[in-house]
């Protein structure tokens, strides 16, 4: 029997989710939670194999770092992560934190039976547009990745900023967030590209990337 804990800030998608799954004999629900701190404390609580985890999420930790936090102290569940971002530099960033599973919540529901099952095997299940090719190189390389030291040049604020910026927050949205105004958080972003130099979003992204930013937590 397969033990799952779903993690998803949607009510419906987590019922969506579990009317899937309970069709099938070799996996339990053992719990559900709405965000990443919850996560934390039910995983410590129910022992899952594996964690469905929604990856953009309310209350200061998105999948990354709830993922993260979670390994800390309980390394033995398989995490999937369940997202509508389809592009490379968060299937990289996936790879390089050591995410056993990354699919679209657009897919097929078998698809997500297959990942669970995978991950629960100790294999990896990635189903994206990037090409396998490109995904086998990026995990080879996540292997020999040296940690690095993240960039003393920001202030605190502002690397939160930039990593809320990578996870698709919109400006009123990352106000709300940090109970501050959307001038202030346009101030913050006009300061971040002059201090690094950057002069496009994508630029932005690629150095928040770079320099782990998704694996902070404020």
């Amino acid at each position: 029997m397969i033990k799952v804990l779903l993690v998803d800030d949607h009510t419906m998608v987590r019922k969506g989710i579990r009317m899937l799954l309970q069709a099938y004999s070799d996996i339990q629900i053992v719990g559900e939670c709405a965000d990443g701190n919850d996560a934390i404390i039910k995983t410590n609580q129910l022992t899952p194999d594996v964690i469905l985890l929604d990856l953009s999420m309310p209350g200061g930790l998105d999948g990354f770092a709830t993922s993260k936090e979670i390994r800390k102290n309980t390394p033995q569940p398989k995490i999937v992560l369940l997202t509508m971002y389809d592009e490379e530099i968060y299937v990289q960033q996936a790879l390089t934190q050591g995410i056993d599973g990354y699919i679209l919540k657009n897919s097929h529901g078998e698809t997500l039976i297959d990942a669970i099952r995978a991950v629960f095997r100790g294999q990896h299940f990635y189903k994206t547009s990037v090409a396998d090719d490109k995904i086998k190189e990026w995990m080879s390389l996540a292997h020999e990745q040296e940690s690095r030291t993240i960039p003393s040049q920001l202030t605190d604020r502002e690397k939160e900023i930039v990593r809320l910026t990578v996870l698709g927050f919109s400006n009123k949205e990352m106000a709300d967030e940090l109970s501050i105004s959307v001038k202030t958080v346009e101030n913050h972003k006009t300061n971040i590209m002059q201090k690094l130099g950057l002069t496009s979003k994508r630029e932005l992204i690629q150095y928040a990337i770079k320099n782990k930013y998704l694996d902070l937590a404020f």
